[in-house]
């Protein structure tokens, strides 16, 4: 067919597109139904575990310095050493300290002979006295001058124990049991009480604190309602921890203090945990996952893929004569990421969709597989 005057036929195109495109938006509408995992809601006993980003450090991490300056002249231990308490780890110049320790030492006997000289004198003074020989003056005198030497006898010795006391620290012990960290010194380094680095730290890897932070509300839930620490501490389960490398720590752990102050900026509690480590194998300076269980009986558990939020409220989909109907939750506060304990919005028996929720809308038909 030919068609001579074009015009008048362009309208009569125009609906015969959009009737095609109404028809292909109506058939791409109802081409939303699909087949979805659903479960059917019941009660069980779950445990629910929390993760937390944690760092391991020392019961006692002691940062060994010199209490006096000179050279180091002997250094006994390697790097990462395990030491004992009382071993010897440094020796510092001690020329320089004995010498003035034998100083001191002579001071000290030129001293107790002055005191033995003006006591002499102060006796015999009395004496004369006694037999009206002398004025009261020059007994006062003697006895004044024996009060000032007992004085600077007191002072020498004082100075002779400060410079025991000196010559003591150049010998630098290893106050607590422990692993030696790597050493930033060396024989002949000159050293003094003040050094920005400590000659080697020392720590103590029998027991182990474990610092992480968590928020108030499940510091709460965990205390069981508890509103004091002193409360809050001895209801707190045992703890795990998963090292750096995703295996489990063999040994259980417990917490033992909370901070008295929250964070304002985060909202968050500061929290130790402390763990035997008789193997060693936890090490100072290390990270790990701890984990915090808390045990929920005859709860509703549902995946979090069976949820989606709007507005910071969670809602699942309920299976209502074959079609997607939203439900609004309220899930315990604490989860372990992937699943939800259900304080209220679901009741035993309901049929919800297992996954997918988020991708789905009000009204959907499903086509269910039970899960």
């Amino acid at each position: 067919m030919i068609f001579k005057n074009k015009k008048n036929y362009a309208p009569l195109i125009i609906i015969a597109v959009c009737c095609v495109f109404f028809s292909c938006k109506k058939n791409a509408h109802t081409s939303a139904t699909g087949t979805y995992k659903i479960m059917r809601v019941s009660l069980s006993n779950a445990t629910i575990s929390s993760n937390y980003s944690a760092s391991v450090q020392g019961k006692q991490n002691v940062e060994i310095r010199p209490q006096v300056s000179g050279l180091i002249t002997k250094i006994y231990i390697n790097e990462g050493a395990v030491v004992k308490k009382g071993q010897f780890l440094f020796v510092i110049d001690q020329v320089p300290y004995q010498a003035a320790l034998e100083t001191a030492i002579a001071d000290v006997m030129s001293a107790q002979a002055k005191v033995a000289t003006a006591q002499l004198e102060a006796d015999s003074k009395r004496e004369l006295f006694g037999e009206n020989v002398i004025s009261e003056f020059e007994l006062k005198t003697a006895q004044n001058s024996l009060l000032e030497a007992k004085a600077a006898l007191a002072q020498a010795r004082a100075t002779e124990k400060n410079a025991r006391n000196s010559l003591s620290y150049t010998v630098i012990k290893s106050p607590v049991d422990g692993v030696a960290s790597m050493i930033p010194y060396k024989v002949g380094a000159l050293v003094n009480s003040s050094i920005t680095d400590p000659l080697v730290t020392v720590t103590s890897e029998a027991e182990m604190y474990v610092y992480f932070s968590m928020t108030e509300n499940s510091l709460l839930e965990l205390g069981k309602g508890k509103e004091r620490l002193t409360d809050i501490i001895p209801n707190m389960p045992a703890v795990k921890l998963v090292l750096n490398n995703g295996t489990a720590y063999d040994v259980d752990g417990k917490i033992d203090a909370i901070s008295g102050t929250i964070d304002p900026q985060t909202g968050a509690v500061s929290v130790r945990a402390i763990f035997e480590n008789p193997k060693h194998i936890l090490r100072n300076g290390g990270t790990a996952s701890l984990i915090i269980p808390y045990e929920k009986k005859n709860c509703i558990i549902i995946p979090k893929t069976a949820t989606f939020e709007i507005q910071d409220k969670i809602y699942v989909y309920k299976v209502v004569e074959g079609k997607a109907v939203s439900a609004e939750i309220v899930p315990f506060k604490i989860n372990n990421g992937t699943e939800y304990a259900v304080e209220s919005g679901l009741k035993t028996g309901d049929l919800i969709v297992a996954e997918g929720a988020g991708l789905l809308r009000e009204g959907t038909p499903i086509q269910t597989i039970e899960k």
